[in-house]
């Protein structure tokens, strides 16, 4: 054993841990394809996938990481052989190109509380919202700002390092957002018509489930709790030899589903609410939801409460997203640590440069028939993870 960087506590790493499996996966993804899926049957093979499988591999990526005491590259190399490396930095990889699309969702996030403040957003229609909404996206500067203002962010808790970064940051961020997500969620359940939508949540609907439904539910898994993208092993690295590793998984596992199924009672039932569509895609929280807080009291409010939430959220997963990167180059080539967060955050960050501009002035830039963006996000989530 080294004089490796170990968790302050347990409730520091299980935030932790927490943070990461918490983010735009459960609070933005996980909303609008239980729409598009169907809600309630779709909810409940979502659960038993997590708690059936997702919970094992959390465990075991864990148990890897706290063996070994090194970053996912090193893990598999010196518990498995040489050859086994491979499979470490695919995972270190596929939480980098994920990083590079997600930045740039996250910087929508920062700027969707400016919207919300400035009542930009104050209308119900639908139309003028979704312009609003595709006219950011495309536009070449706005969204690289704030998405570097999000990356600077990210710099400064990987910074600190494990303790007084990582840890530091989790243990006031988690509480802090399921107190956000609570508040929203009572508010949510409680506007007329939103009995609908808790029907539609909550009680299962068999015949809206096919082969699809499956393969939807197992890729929210995957994104949902951090699985196949060396962040657990990378976490687990930093766990002492004393610590129960399938009692924290399971807690960090019930967190993730926690926030997944308050953020489908607080988005669905007020989607409903406002006589919308809840299979309406990613824009469901860009375009609908804008249009559902401007038809409620204080809706502004509860907006920026909204998009606070969703940035803490991305803030969380995207520093552990990062975290095996920057264990692998610690480790491996006895890097200073700050020289590598800069250095990794720079390559991320220029790498969601064309992911941003994708959606805009390079649009007519196809590869296999995708935007740069679509291709960063099909070639992790539906492969490399």
């Amino acid at each position: 054993m080294t004089g490796r960087e170990q968790w302050g506590s347990r409730f520091g790493f299980i935030m932790a841990a927490a943070g990461s499996a918490v983010g735009l996966g459960n609070i933005w993804r996980f909303p609008y394809t239980t729409g598009e899926n169907g809600g309630g049957a779709f909810l409940l093979i979502y659960l038993a996938i997590i708690l059936g499988f997702g919970l094992a591999v959390v465990i075991a990526e864990m148990l890897i990481g706290r063996a070994a005491q090194k970053n996912p590259v090193g893990a598999f190399r010196e518990l498995g052989g040489k050859g086994w490396s491979a499979v470490g930095f695919m995972g270190v990889l596929t939480g980098f190109i994920i990083t590079s699309f997600y930045v740039v969702v996250a910087g929508w996030c920062l700027a969707y509380i400016g919207f919300m403040a400035s009542g930009k957003l104050a209308t119900t229609d639908a139309a003028t919202l979704q312009g609003t909404f595709e006219g950011f996206i495309s536009a070449s500067g706005a969204p690289l700002v704030y998405a570097a203002v999000f990356m600077a962010l990210v710099v400064l808790v990987l910074s600190g390092g494990i303790g007084k970064g990582i840890e530091r940051a989790n243990k006031v961020l988690m509480p802090l957002l399921f107190v956000l997500l609570i508040l929203l969620v009572l508010r949510a359940v409680t506007l007329p018509g939103a009995e609908a939508g808790l029907r539609f949540y909550l009680i299962p609907d068999w015949s809206q489930v096919n082969l699809g439904t499956f393969r939807e539910a197992v890729a929210q898994a995957f994104f949902s709790i951090s699985l196949g993208m060396g962040t657990m092993i990378t976490y687990g690295s930093y766990l002492s030899l004393k610590e129960n590793v399938p009692s924290s998984a399971l807690t960090v596992v019930l967190l993730d589903s926690a926030v997944a199924i308050l953020a489908g009672l607080m988005i669905i039932p007020a989607v409903f609410a406002a006589g919308l569509n809840p299979s309406a895609g990613p824009g469901l929280t860009f375009i609908t939801l804008p249009a559902v807080f401007a038809a409620m009291p204080a809706g502004a409010f509860f907006g920026i409460v909204f998009f606070l939430l969703l940035s803490i959220a991305a803030l969380t997963s995207a520093v552990s997203i990062l975290e095996p990167m920057i264990a692998y180059f610690v480790d491996e080539h006895r890097i200073n640590r700050r020289k590598v967060v800069f250095g990794v955050c720079a390559v991320c960050f220029a790498l969601g440069v064309p992911a941003s501009l994708s959606l805009g002035m390079m649009a007519g830039f196809k590869i296999f028939g995708l935007s740069w963006f679509d291709l960063m996000d099909t070639l992790a989530n539906n492969f490399m993870l």
